[in-house]
């Protein structure tokens, strides 16, 4: 789906269509798709397609790129 509706109101204007990501940000894209189809960390299978995060509320975990940075704030 690019239905890029989310976009113009992104508070942290942290979202992009592929073909716009800029360069320091391209390792994202990768780790962004691997979030879906790939295990996380401590989880048995990957979360696939889950349909909106409020299904399936927060995880606790994340890749191991962005779980490399620090937290928010510190």
């Amino acid at each position: 789906m690019d239905c890029g509706a989310c976009e113009p109101v992104c508070p942290v204007e942290a979202i992009y269509y592929e073909d716009d990501l800029p360069e320091e940000l391209q390792p994202h894209l990768a780790d962004n798709a691997e979030f879906f189809t790939e295990a996380l960390p401590g989880r048995d299978e990957a979360l696939g397609s889950p349909g909106g995060a409020a299904k399936i509320g927060p995880l606790g975990i994340d890749t191991p790129l962005v779980a490399s940075f620090p937290p928010q704030g510190e």
